[in-house]
């Protein structure tokens, strides 16, 4: 296969590591616990300028921090997009300065208001345009928004059910290669693996309807919605679970060649 080409045979390479991957305890624990109200992007927040701006704020983020990160949003979302933006730079760094790099997550802040002030990034097109066009514009012309970025804060601004399946670095490089997939190096691989990705969900979402109800997976996805956001989790928390160093020792050294992922006769001793 050509390995940056959507074809059946990525189709069915993704679709056989999830149906491994999902049936794992802990996985499905750590999806359960953030499907329908994530820790990262909560559901609470209601306003999409406020989820853009925290989406941006929650990259490099450690999970030591997450509770940290909390507060930070539910004080962001007391306040609402208009008093965030009507503070001045020193009021927006007590706010912020919990979380580290205080001067460059305002200035994301001053250019994520900028860009949702011009003409052809009103509220209605953010919301409605086209995913690739909004990420495009978005990683181009926000200060510190990188295409991960971009997704995260397009993602969590239209909803979890949306279709977008954002790709962290770990993605790139330790699941790509699980799925055999060779992507360029720098900031366009993540934005063409998301395009994979959903591409591979979107194509027949019914294995994965399938997945969800035979492992009994507590979650709840819209009759319309593809279950995009419950395979992003899914990929996220296996390669956080078993791809980040130290690899975990039930991965097969031969993935993607060998397709049973985990547990395999590979990683039996003679």
């Amino acid at each position: 296969m050509t390995p940056t080409t959507f074809n059946s045979d990525l189709v069915d390479t993704l679709l056989g590591l999830t149906t491994v991957v999902a049936e794992q305890g802990d996985v499905k624990a750590a999806v359960e616990a953030n499907h329908d109200d994530n820790q990262w992007w909560p559901g609470y927040v209601a306003d999409w300028r406020v989820r853009m701006a925290v989406a941006g704020w929650s990259t490099r983020v450690s999970y030591a921090m997450v509770d940290t990160y909390a507060n930070v949003v539910k004080t962001a979302d007391a306040h609402g997009w208009d008093a965030l933006i009507g503070m001045d730079d020193s009021e927006l760094a007590s706010l912020i300065r919990p979380l580290g790099l205080a001067e460059a997550r305002i200035r994301y802040l001053r250019s994520l208001q900028a860009f949702l002030s011009e003409p052809d990034a009103a509220g209605g097109d953010v919301l409605t345009m086209p995913a690739t066009q909004l990420i495009t514009n978005f990683a181009a012309r926000v200060d510190g928004a990188s295409f991960k970025v971009a997704q995260c804060a397009a993602l969590y601004a239209r909803g979890y059910h949306c279709g977008i399946m954002p790709v962290d670095s770990g993605m790139v490089t330790r699941l790509a290669p699980c799925l055999g997939l060779t992507l360029d190096r720098g900031p366009a691989a993540h934005e063409r693996m998301r395009c994979l990705l959903e591409n591979c969900v979107t194509a027949d979402p019914t294995p994965y309807r399938d997945l969800i109800d035979s492992y009994g997976y507590r979650v709840t996805i819209p009759g319309h919605a593809a279950p995009s956001w419950w395979l992003h989790l899914v990929l996220i928390y296996f390669k956080r679970l078993y791809l980040n160093r130290p690899v975990s020792a039930r991965l097969c050294p031969l993935r993607p060649v060998c397709p049973h992922v985990l547990d395999c006769d590979h990683l039996r001793r003679e």
